[in-house]
């Protein structure tokens, strides 16, 4: 089966119409063919951040948002073939001095050189098993890059190869924001905690925010959590206090408390635009969990119409999504979970199987390839990857490890001690909520 990208510039070049499955295929955007360089100069002719096509290019990026200086011109003329061998030549010449990681939602041609593959927190943690790496080149996104260096030494340089690579979930809940709701919610609740010794609020973010909201939920008695362990840690915070303010993922926490037994009607949205969120005051004094404004536009892609489709086309599918889904699509598939359980459920089958799997397509089509006994195919037919993942390709790789031989540290990843401190009490709260 051909990566993700071949199928792609086939597309748009009109040389292909049809994936795995016989489905129609096209692609949410013809620029998706392009080189990320393309959109790194347009935003800098521009003045104007953006994420890039893909899922979140309608997503408005904050003026924040990093952005990459140019690609020098040799890594963009470079030949696959010759990208390929200067990487490969790179790592060797780098040995155990540099660790490459690499996430499941990156394209394949990235993926080939990773020496670790995995969720934003399991190449965390592979990180911390190469004590010995100088540099963790991360093939992934900012918030990502930021753990890795919140939890790996301080003399390890942590390397995002185009700083351009952010998310636009993460960017939906930002400090300031998140300060003013926190101050709100203190100004209705008060502080003081109730007799069981339960304080009105605990804040938890998921592992997708900044490295500012990992530190804000350290100093406020909060914790991070991940898709896997989202129920152990509403447990956790459940235990400490009245009511939890979730975010930035508005889904991922719906989906939790309400497979937990919390009321929907007690799971009140708050958007930052608004005075206490939109809600009243009532509302929020009965409210269980305090669901941010955001989403992920990869999983928000996904529709209850997809679900159907699949199983009008294949009897006996299993539907498996992603719980950053909808709560419509959470409830009409057969399981739920985070991508580290998606891999499991589909090693685990033991008879040829069809699933019909909702996440980021570059996971599901390297599942497909890697399982081909199975008959594995992504719910939604357009080919539509992460934006921000897609905007590391080979030729950043390959500029970062050379300049890495050459002594030079580039697209450096450093998170402030006063903000690195209170996030990493934060994360080895969520290390200890193991589910």
């Amino acid at each position: 089966m051909s990566s993700v990208n071949t199928a792609i510039q086939l597309i748009t070049r009109e040389q292909a119409t049809t994936m795995a499955g016989g489905a129609a295929a096209n692609t949410c955007s013809p620029a998706l063919a392009r080189g990320p360089w393309d959109f790194d100069l347009a935003e800098a002719l521009a003045g104007v951040p953006a994420y890039g096509p893909g899922a979140s290019s309608a997503d408005a990026a904050p003026a924040s948002t990093p952005r990459q200086g140019q690609l020098p011109e040799e890594y963009k003329l470079a030949s696959d073939a010759e990208l390929d061998a200067r990487i490969r030549a790179a790592k060797a010449a780098l040995g155990e001095r540099a660790v490459v990681l690499g996430h499941f939602y990156q394209r394949d041609e990235v993926v080939e050189y990773a020496d670790f593959v995995g969720d934003s927190f399991q190449l965390a943690n592979a990180a911390l098993t190469r004590p010995e790496a100088e540099a963790i080149i991360f093939c992934g996104v900012h918030f990502m890059a930021e753990t890795a260096d919140i939890l790996s030494r301080p003399e390890q340089a942590v390397i995002l190869p185009n700083l351009a690579a952010g998310c636009s979930m993460a960017d939906m809940a930002d400090i300031d924001s998140v300060t003013e709701c926190w101050e709100q919610l203190e100004e209705l609740f008060g502080t003081e905690p109730d007799a069981d010794g339960r304080v009105p609020v605990i804040p938890v973010t998921y592992m997708n925010s900044s490295a500012a909201l990992k530190g804000f939920c350290g100093e406020h008695g909060g914790i991070v959590c991940t898709s896997s362990n989202a129920a152990t840690v509403l447990e956790w915070a459940f235990e400490r206090g009245q009511r939890v303010l979730f975010f930035p993922d508005q889904h991922l926490g719906r989906n939790t408390a309400k497979a937990m037994g919390v009321p929907l009607d007690r799971m009140p949205m708050w958007n930052p635009r608004k005075d206490l969120g939109g809600n009243d005051e009532q509302a929020l004094q009965d409210s269980r969990v305090i669901l941010w404004h955001g989403f992920c536009s990869v999983h928000k892609r996904f529709n209850v119409g997809q679900i159907d489709k699949a199983r009008a086309e294949f009897p006996g599918v299993q539907v498996i999504v992603h719980p950053e889904c909808p709560m419509e699509v959470v409830d009409a598939a057969d399981s739920a979970g985070s991508t580290d359980f998606i891999r499991k459920a589909i090693a685990a089958a033991t008879e040829p199987t069809t699933f019909a799997v909702g996440t980021e397509i570059n996971l599901v089509n390297r599942l497909a390839a890697e399982y081909p006994q199975h008959t594995i195919f992504c719910l939604d037919p357009v080919i539509c990857p992460c934006s921000t993942m897609y905007r590391i390709h080979p030729g950043y790789l390959a500029w970062v490890l050379e300049a890495l031989v050459r002594g030079e540290v580039v697209n450096r990843i450093t998170v402030e001690d006063d903000v690195a401190a209170p996030a990493k009490v934060a994360l080895e709260r969520m290390l200890a909520a193991r589910p």
